[in-house]
């Protein structure tokens, strides 16, 4: 039976990396490319069928900064599978990122200028902005739409007999100085892509403590500096082309979730010789501070549903 694998953020970028990654390892996988735009989706399916003839890739379409489209494509994807084994959770935004000329100019002739090239810790900060569901867009795009989307497919994730494992798109720039559990939206800060980078690293941990035992296991990776077009526009190309990694994510297809430890994140590196490896750095967090978190989202969930339930009606 085919593994099936849904990846969110898959026409460009990690995405479309992981993809091109994955079918490498196993082309009879049923790949279903999770993205915004549908006809970009489109063109991906196209290159990656004419790659991989045998595999099987289809396409759902959903964007996780609105909400509504959360439960329609989830609704779809419960029509369509039985089951998931592996749900890559990488969709993502960093709004209109500035790059503090003072910060990086001081970094540069300080003892911190690899720690702050390989985090962007101190170099960007961004400008928020809330989406139609009344969310900061950032936290909304890379953390609660996901965690509806894990809660809407738990019937396609829990089973018992074989472990399904969610990977999610994490960062270095992941600060817990950035997160704060009386503003898990970053609505009054000036850094919310490494708020929900955070938060994304707490979730993580909350879902290992509340769904292990019915068969779902999570982790969170760093796929290391990379030219994205979240990136490209920041520094100049051939900056990038000097700290640029490859992508070495796949790894984690061939581990069984259970063997990984939920409390390390697994970082994406090349050595000065070109040769491709995962290191592990442990996470600066508690999972007290994990499960107050995944509450507070239980929370939030309980309240959007409430608001666009009415909304509907409504209308």
């Amino acid at each position: 039976m085919r593994k099936a694998v849904l990846v969110t953020g898959a026409s460009s970028g990690v995405g479309l990396a992981l993809c091109k990654r994955l079918l490498e390892e196993d082309h009879e996988l049923h790949l279903c490319l999770a993205c915004r735009n549908r006809s970009k989706a489109e063109a991906v399916r196209a290159a990656l069928l004419a790659s991989r003839p045998l595999a099987e890739v289809s396409i759902v379409q959903v964007d996780v900064s609105d909400l509504q489209s959360v439960f329609r494509a989830s609704g779809e994807l419960k029509q369509r599978f039985q089951r998931l084994d592996y749900v890559y959770l990488n969709a993502g935004i960093m709004p209109n990122p500035q790059l503090n000329i003072k910060a990086l100019f001081s970094g540069l002739f300080s003892r911190k200028v690899i720690h702050m090239f390989s985090t962007a810790e101190g170099l960007l900060t961004q400008e928020d902005k809330i989406t139609a569901d009344g969310l900061q867009e950032v936290f909304e795009t890379n953390v609660f739409g996901h965690f509806i989307l894990i809660q809407e497919l738990a019937p396609l994730l829990c089973h018992s007999d074989s472990p399904s494992q969610l990977i999610w798109t994490s960062s270095r720039n992941a600060r817990k100085s950035n997160f704060c559990l009386e503003d898990i939206q970053h609505s009054r800060g000036q850094e919310p892509y490494s708020s929900s980078k955070y938060a994304v690293d707490l979730l993580s941990v909350a879902v290992n403590r509340n769904f292990n035992s019915r068969g779902l296991y999570s982790s969170v990776v760093c796929p290391g500096t990379m030219v994205t077009n979240m990136t490209c526009g920041i520094l100049p190309p051939f900056v990038w082309t000097l700290l640029m990694p490859i992508i070495w994510l796949v790894w984690l297809f061939h581990q069984k979730p259970e063997s990984l430890n939920p409390l390390t994140k697994y970082l994406s590196a090349t050595t000065g010789f070109g040769s491709n490896y995962v290191m592990t750095q442990k996470m600066d967090l508690d999972e007290d501070t994990a499960e107050k978190f995944y509450q507070n989202l239980l929370e939030l969930e309980k309240h959007v549903r409430a608001t666009i339930q009415k909304r509907n009606h409504q209308s």
